[in-house]
């Protein structure tokens, strides 16, 4: 004991190594109920930060959960461990990104063990490693053998900064700035090797409505990412250069198209800047496709709308892009917000094709034309001004169009590319493939893996182009001079698979065991940053399908349930060292103890959510951890007072103990269902206040022995997930067996809904005795009497929330024992009829009378004064005609 509390130093110790001593936290590979949960694996930066700590408890305090439900838990951890930040922190320093990296990743280690993070430490998985990555190459060559890699020349995002190829998911803002280190990306033309995840991009964005798990903004995300459009590609004869085709989802509207419009890069438009100045100044110094407003330039060309064959202006404009549809479009400015946009500004007519179909129409009459003067119309309807067409709906209209134009053929489209996973630096995967100038190029063998990575060389560009003697090798087919591969594999292949190591990660001729795979994935829970939403889960989706299909494992998605958990935030603002507002994890460890950390974080808003670091809200944690330490050492030493003397068969029960003996309960009922929903600040408020309602019974009566241990006992295990070190600590005083990480959960007699309803009758009535004294002026009440509302009106509230009948009170007065309450009966009635769609079910008579009589002792200890519970029958009538169900009558007696 330290005078705060407890000396959360030593006993944090003491249990991380007891843990340790006794391999708590190892999972066994084969167990009968798994569940695999799961935090997005650090990049090893040097420190954790509260980012990381808040991701981290999140996981452990659900792991820890399902281990005390009685699962068989997998909670690994491992490290992305490769990547540009340690090859640009090696070159600083004139070290190597190897030692650098490891160095960082023992310094977290240590500090994830300090936080007392419950990982099976034997299943470590490092990325940076051979035994790791020569499986990024094995999947590498399985890829390739299922015909999903290619290598082509490509424009490439190219950072200058970093010298590597980026992602199209890794250029950030309408800036278009490097997702490392926030330089403007430029454009350059490489030979790239490419994952062919558009081969999947059907199932990929198909099955989004699948992932129930998922949050809804995670999975908008990726579906807008993917970007598959239904439409029309169809040719538009440009003068001079012949078809040009576009592509278009609403083809109905084609009568509409009153000009034209290309890409600034589109070849017609790049071929015009050499010889118009104006589209040339347009495209080198005005054109911003991220702009607010659509712009552009003028032509001189004209193309045929073939459904009309009208002659309309062409434009260049800038919202118009090469890599959505075909960089060529229709104008349609009457039925898009866009197109209306740039006509109203460059003054090309706007013409309505289609009108809203009116409710009373029979489609006899074509409607009439909207206003889309001020405004684009741009709702599907009746297709009008359009010819043969008009009179159509769209769809209807769409298929016709599609079907008679003779260009036009029916199109699916996607926004998603190939993922281009080469990369121009030393710290990554090497691409498996040498150059030969005969063969081309050529994987390397299977047997051959891994191909490590040479010594770092400290060179600008690309350091694997300066290891001269790594490069040189032979081919693997002819056996002549050739080239290896320079090139390293983006990252994020790193982790798209990573979670498949750990169910096997010693395995030496596999990247993981198949059927243990098969037996732990899906992840049951996987808990990480909302940032990861596109690039990190696409890929593992896609990946994971590719080894259904090739390598047998069962599952078609890695993970069941999704966590986004929100930024830590320091006065409203994201921690982060460039703002030098973030706070040391290890301070806080170091001055108040993990549990106090992990608590308050877990207690401050619900996982999702973003929230403010509070130095006061963490030494108030700090303080309720100390409190809790008290209550059960003080009732361990025997200081204190205990009905019986202590002796629980000695001693009687009253309303006190049934109440305390029922809030226990509660806290059971209601933390257990939380904890399966991760909402641990609902889980762990049920948890404090428990703990408040023991330290009431102890200060307020001579609490019944059997009641108070239990009380105490359910208070540390349902605290045992977020806080397990003084969890641990306080198991061992109430001298419980075993750890309490691997004690059972607690089981309550009573459902949630029922303890809901309970602590509603008890705090409305609570509050309704407030109003009365505070109204009637009352200072000093002699007693209060609280009657439970007579049977016969639970009876009619019940027949009132299932009945449908459109008569109430006569379906009420059918029941005979209703019907004999006369007025009284009538007049409840009428109140049930009124309110039909505000009732509620309660508590039955009994429940309710049991439920008052146990917390009666809490109006009595607030009013001073003694509480008499009563049935109706057995109270003033007067009094008793105004009790209901759930809304007791109260009687004060001055």
């Amino acid at each position: 004991m330290s005078q705060e509390g407890y000396d959360h130093t030593a006993v944090e110790k003491r249990w991380q190594e007891a843990w340790d001593d006794a391999s708590v936290y190892r999972t066994p590979d084969e167990v009968d109920d798994p569940t695999y949960v799961l935090g997005m694996y650090p990049y090893p930066s040097g420190k954790l930060h509260m980012g990381h700590v808040r991701n981290y408890t999140i996981t452990d305090a659900y792991a820890r959960y399902r281990r005390m439900r009685g699962d068989d838990v997998l909670h690994p951890m491992g490290w992305d461990a490769f990547g540009l930040p340690a090859e640009n922190a090696a070159k600083e320093r004139d070290t190597n990104p190897r030692d650098w990296t490891f160095d960082c990743i023992d310094t977290m280690r240590g500090q994830m063990k300090s936080m007392g993070f419950g990982y099976d430490w034997d299943r470590e998985v490092t990325t940076c490693t051979p035994e790791y990555y020569q499986w990024n190459q094995w999947l590498f060559r399985r890829f390739h053998e299922a015909g999903l890699v290619e290598r082509r020349d490509a424009e490439v995002n190219w950072c200058p900064s970093c010298e590597t190829v980026l992602a199209d998911e890794q250029v950030e803002g309408d800036d278009e700035l490097c997702w490392r280190c926030d330089t403007p990306v430029e454009t350059r033309d490489l030979d790239q090797w490419f994952l062919e995840i558009t081969e999947y991009a059907d199932e990929l964005i198909d099955a989004i409505d699948d992932l129930e798990g998922w949050p809804d903004s995670v999975r908008q995300m990726q579906r807008n990412w993917i970007g598959r459009q239904h439409g029309t590609t169809l040719d538009f004869h440009v003068e001079g250069h012949g078809p040009v085709e576009a592509f278009t989802t609403r083809v109905d509207t084609i009568h509409g198209a009153t000009f034209f419009a290309l890409a600034p890069d589109h070849p017609i438009s790049e071929e015009l800047a050499d010889s118009d100045e104006d589209v040339r100044h347009f495209i080198e110094e005005e054109a911003d496709p991220e702009g607010d407003e659509p712009n552009g330039v003028a032509t001189d060309l004209t193309a045929t709308n073939p459904a009309t064959g009208e002659e309309i202006p062409v434009f260049v404009a800038d919202f118009v892009l090469s890599d959505v549809g075909t960089g060529a479009l229709m104008a349609v400015p009457g039925h898009d917000d866009r197109d209306h946009a740039f006509a109203e500004k460059m003054g090309v007519d706007i013409e309505p094709v289609i009108a809203s179909e009116p409710d009373d129409w029979g489609g006899e009459t074509v409607p009439d034309a909207p206003d889309v003067s001020e405004a684009a119309f741009t709702d599907d309807g009746v297709v009008i001004n359009s010819g043969e067409y008009s009179g159509l709906d769209s769809e209807t209209a769409r298929e016709r169009l599609t079907a008679d134009i003779e260009s036009a053929e029916a199109t699916t489209q996607y926004r998603l590319r190939d993922w281009g996973i080469s990369r121009q630096r030393y710290w990554g995967t090497p691409i498996p493939v040498v150059h030969c100038d005969d063969c081309g190029s050529v994987l390397v063998p299977e047997e051959d893996l891994p191909v490590e990575l040479p010594e770092f060389i400290n060179t600008t560009g690309n350091p694997l182009d300066a290891a001269e003697e790594w490069k040189a090798t032979t081919c693997p087919e002819c056996g002549e001079p050739a080239t290896r591969e320079t090139d390293t594999m983006d990252t994020f292949v790193d982790s798209s698979w990573y979670f498949l190591r750990y169910v096997s990660p010693g395995l030496d001729d596999a990247p993981f065991d198949l059927d243990r795979a098969n037996g732990w994935m899906p992840v049951d829970q996987y808990v990480g940053g909302i940032e990861h939403a596109v690039m990190h889960l696409l890929y593992s989706r896609f990946v994971t399908k590719v080894l259904a299909d090739e390598e047998g494992l069962k599952h078609r998605e890695p993970f069941t349930n999704l966590l986004a958990q929100g930024m830590v935030q320091l006065e409203g603002e994201k921690m982060s060292k460039s703002k030098g507002n973030t706070v040391s994890p290890q301070r806080i460890v170091d001055e108040y103890g993990a549990d106090t950390a992990r608590l308050f974080m877990m207690q401050a808003a619900q996982p999702e959510r973003d929230f403010d670091w509070s130095e006061e809200g963490v030494k108030s944690t700090h303080r309720f951890l100390a409190r809790l330490t008290d209550l059960v050492e003080e009732y361990v030493a025997g200081e204190v007072a205990l009905a019986g003397d202590g002796d629980a068969e000695a001693a009687d029960r009253d309303e006190i103990d049934d109440y305390v003996a029922d809030e226990v309960d509660a806290a059971v009922a209601i933390a257990g269902g939380e904890y399966d929903d991760l909402t641990f600040n609902v889980a762990l408020r049920e948890a404090q206040d428990l703990v408040g309602t023991l330290r009431s019974y102890r200060d307020h009566a001579d609490p019944h022995p059997e009641t108070y241990e239990r009380g105490l006992d359910v208070a540390v295990r349902l605290l045992a997930p977020v806080v397990p070190h003084l969890a641990e600590e306080l198991w061992s005083t109430l001298d419980r067996d075993g750890f309490v990480v691997e004690a059972d959960w607690p089981t309550a007699t009573v459902d949630r809904e029922t303890v809901e309803r309970r602590r509603r009758l008890v705090a409305n009535t609570r509050e309704d005795v407030r109003d009365i004294v505070e109204v009637a002026g009352i200072e000093d009440p002699e007693r209060i009497d609280v009657v439970v509302a007579p049977d016969w009106k639970f009876d009619a509230l019940s027949i009132a929330i299932d009945s449908d009948a459109d008569n109430l009170i006569s379906e009420l007065m059918g029941e005979s024992h209703i019907r004999e309450q006369g007025d009284d009966a009538a007049s409840y009635g009428q109140d049930l009829q009124a309110n039909r769609e505000a009732l509620q079910e309660t508590l039955s008579g009994d429940e309710e009378y049991d439920a008052l009589r146990a917390a009666s002792w809490l109006i009595e200890r607030e009013f001073d004064a003694p509480v008499r519970v009563e049935r109706a029958g057995d109270a003033d009538e007067s009094v008793a005609r105004k009790a209901e169900p759930g809304r007791p009558a109260i009687d004060i007696v001055e």
